[in-house]
């Protein structure tokens, strides 16, 4: 479920009224307008709150949208590209956003890097049809996968900082004296090395 800081940020996205997708052609653009309406909304909001991560735009027609969603931690800066069609069934059902960067990192990526949205967004977006938008989809199902670079970019860190060690010393003694290992655990550390 959802916390009071999601529903709250949701809650300030403006709904959207037009009930059509890219085969509708006049109903189309105003659902695109509606959709733009929203985005900028939410990138204002999340600007105001100092919570800028992403940038989106689409193809002249609305129906390939792509940018960029990042994630600081640690003072560094995580940048990723992500990319989505719009259904043709849409807004019926709700874009498969895929981040390639993050393809097989997490166990909320499909092949490909598509975020899997199913057991959580999905039934929700299902409820709120048409109400719901790119804009929605961004909040609720694409910023959940991005703190999860959290976690991603810590095991990283942590492996390089290890091989950075390993480097910086002359034998796996100095770097084990280094790190305070006693002789046991030196060993068990040498050991693993070697099978890595």
């Amino acid at each position: 479920m959802a916390d009071e800081a999601t529903r709250k940020t949701v809650s300030e996205i403006p709904v959207l009224k037009t009930n059509s997708g890219p085969r509708d052609k006049e109903l189309w653009v105003q659902r695109l307008r509606e959709e733009y309406l929203a985005l900028i909304k939410y990138v204002e909001n999340n600007k105001a709150a100092d919570n800028d991560w992403f940038r989106l735009e689409s193809n002249k027609e609305g129906t390939r949208w792509f940018g960029k969603c990042w994630y600081i931690h640690e003072l560094l800066k995580y940048e990723f590209d992500m990319e989505f069609d719009i259904p043709v069934t849409y807004p019926a059902t709700a874009p498969e956003v895929a981040i390639p960067e993050l393809d097989g990192k997490t166990a909320k990526m499909y092949r490909g890097g598509k975020i899997c949205l199913t057991d959580h967004f999905k039934p929700l977006w299902a409820r709120n049809v048409p109400k719901f938008g790119l804009a929605h989809l961004m909040a609720l199902g694409v910023s959940y996968v991005t703190s999860k670079v959290k976690c991603i970019m810590s095991y990283i860190s942590d492996k390089y900082f290890v091989a950075l060690k390993i480097l910086r010393f002359k034998s796996i003694t100095n770097l084990c004296s280094f790190l305070s290992l006693d002789h046991g655990l030196q060993l068990r550390f040498q050991t693993s090395l070697q099978k890595a």
